[in-house]
Formats: structure tokens, C-alpha cells, sequence
């Protein structure tokens, strides 16, 4: 088992100590550091020698920037400490009240096929086997959930100006109030579909010892489906309440006698809820998640000592 997942064995089974790692890892500080840097700490991690707090910075650089399966460096744009700075503009300017179609589906589009990008890039890759077949479909998946959601997402708008929408009611309807499901649902397909091959080849799952003992299907799904429902946390939550908020201070008298006032509180809360939210959403699941005995195949039930097996979920 890999050091990293190790760790999350012996720290990060409560929710409150995830959150507390997560909070740490998150910091951008962290993409200064050079690949070199990054692998030394990940050997440091897995030396087995007891880490003292000078090596608290190691540490949390295996831990951010240390793909758990391969062992190999995660791309720099595509590490969790970068998700806050990237996404940020992203998720503001797609959730704005666009004035015609083209922007919207243009912000959609880099919204999602960062997020496409960041769940390929973090997913469980245990049972990849390197085929040009395989690669070939896994693109034609990526694809094909970015130009979905990408369409899916600018529906407010297009529907606004199809219909040639002008009633104020129906405009709150469709720009305040239809993006905050459509944004948790797209976010759960974007992962869910990115990751379908966990699926359906299955993933490595480990005994309390850290012995690979085989893959399974059922801890794939499971992974994904975990993953998947962080992630629809993370946008819904980061689309209402910016939105509900803005609905609620604009009945105020000062929003009424300034309404150039709302777009900067739309941006602002935007950004804050997104990152209060990505520490939150990563630690809805252990990242070292469990399942019991009898949820996995047969043949693997004998190695289930305890009654149940350890899988990576990814992120």
C-alpha cells in the first residue's frame, strides 16, 4: 500500500481530523515546490521513519501532489492545492448573468473541462492497463461529458434567450435559482462518467494489512459514486448560496437604491463558499474508504478479515 494511503489509514478516518489534514493541504504554498522536492517527501513518507515536525512540510507535499496509486507527481495545474486559484474565475464567471449565449457556453466549457481534467487526473488507477484502446475511449468519455455538460450548463441561458424572456420573475428563475441543481447534477455526471471505467474493471482493494488482494467492481462504484456526491456537494452548495444570497439582499433598501452592488457580493461569496466548501467536500468520504464483506465478489470475501476490505477513492 502506498505511503500515502497509509497515512490516511492511521489520520484520516473522522471527519473532523480529514478536515483538519485537508485544511493543511490545501495550501497553494505547496505548487511552489519543484518535482524533485515532491518525490523526496514521498519517499520520506514511506521510509518508514518517525516524521518529526520539521518534516510536517514533506508530508503534506506526498499528500498533495502524490497521485496514491502511481506514486508518480500529479500534474501542477491538476493538484488539489490548485483547485481553489483555477477554478475560482471559473465557477464566478460561469454562474454570471449572461447577456447572450456565447459567453455562457464559453465559461461553461472551461469550467467543465477543468473538472474533467482535475477527476481524470485524481481518479483511482489501479487496474489501468496502458492500451492505445483504452486511452482512445477514455478521451471519446472526456469528451463527451465536456460538451454535454457544457451545453447543459448555458440551458438558463438559452432558454432566456430563445424564449425572449423579459419577465423579471422568470428571469430570477432561470439565472438564480435553476443553476443551483443544474450545477450539483452536473458536477456528479462530470465525475461519475470521467471515472466509469472503476466501474467497470474494478480497483485494487487491500486487506487491514495493506496487502493488494484484487480488484473489485462493487468498491469501484463505490468509490466513484462517493466521489461523485462530494462533488455535487461542492458545486451545488458553492452555486445557492451566493445566489440565494444576493435574492435576499436585494429585496433591502440598499440593494434597491444600488443594484450595481450585487454583482460584486455574487463574486465575492462565490469565491468564499467555494473555498470554505473544498476542504468540506473532500473530507465528506475517507480518502482510505472501507467496505464491508459482504458487498464485494466472492472470491474476495475470504480475504476479508475483519469483515471488511480498504480501497483508494480517489479524489
Amino acid at each position: 500500500m502506498d505511503p500515502n494511503l497509509l497515512f490516511w489509514k492511521s489520520q484520516g478516518q473522522s471527519l473532523l481530523s480529514r478536515l483538519h489534514i485537508w485544511f493543511n493541504l490545501l495550501d497553494p504554498t505547496s505548487l511552489l515546490s519543484s518535482d524533485a522536492e515532491i518525490k523526496n517527501a514521498h519517499r520520506l513518507l514511506g521510509s518508514g521513519q518517525k516524521l518529526n515536525e520539521k518534516d510536517g512540510h514533506a508530508q503534506t507535499l506526498s499528500l498533495s501532489s502524490v497521485h496514491a496509486d502511481s506514486g508518480t507527481v500529479l500534474p501542477l495545474i491538476f493538484r488539489p492545492p490548485a483547485l481553489m486559484p483555477i477554478s475560482a474565475p471559473l465557477v464566478v464567471a460561469s454562474l454570471l448573468p449572461h447577456s447572450s449565449v456565447k459567453p455562457a457556453l464559453f465559461w461553461q466549457l472551461l469550467l467543465h473541462s477543468y473538472s474533467a481534467g482535475f477527476n481524470y487526473a485524481n481518479r483511482n488507477s489501479s487496474s489501468e492497463e496502458q492500451s492505445n484502446n483504452r486511452s482512445l475511449k477514455q478521451l471519446l468519455l472526456i469528451a463527451g461529458t465536456v460538451s454535454y455538460a457544457t451545453c447543459a450548463g448555458a440551458l438558463p441561458q438559452i432558454f432566456i434567450n430563445r424564449l425572449g424572456v423579459r419577465s423579471a420573475p422568470i428571469q430570477t428563475l432561470f439565472r438564480s435559482i435553476l443553476p443551483i441543481p443544474l450545477s450539483a447534477v452536473l458536477a456528479f455526471f462530470n465525475v461519475y462518467i470521467v471515472r466509469s471505467g472503476e466501474s467497470e474493471t474494478g480497483i485494487q482493494v487491500f486487506d487491514t494489512n495493506g496487502t493488494p488482494v484484487g480488484l473489485s467492481k462493487a468498491a469501484g462504484d463505490k468509490a466513484v459514486r462517493e466521489t461523485a456526491l462530494s462533488r455535487a456537494a461542492l458545486f451545488g452548495t458553492t452555486a445557492a448560496v451566493p445566489n440565494l444570497l444576493v435574492l435576499l439582499l436585494q429585496r433591502t433598501r440598499l440593494f434597491q437604491r444600488s443594484a450595481l452592488l450585487a454583482a460584486p457580493v455574487r463574486h465575492i461569496s462565490v469565491a468564499l463558499v467555494l473555498g470554505m466548501m473544498i476542504p468540506v467536500s473532500f473530507s465528506l468520504f475517507p480518502q482510505l474508504g472501507t467496505i464491508e464483506k459482504d458487498d464485494v465478489e466472492e472470491e474476495l470475501q475470504a480475504s476479508a478479515v475483519g469483515g471488511q476490505l480498504y480501497y483508494h477513492r480517489g479524489l
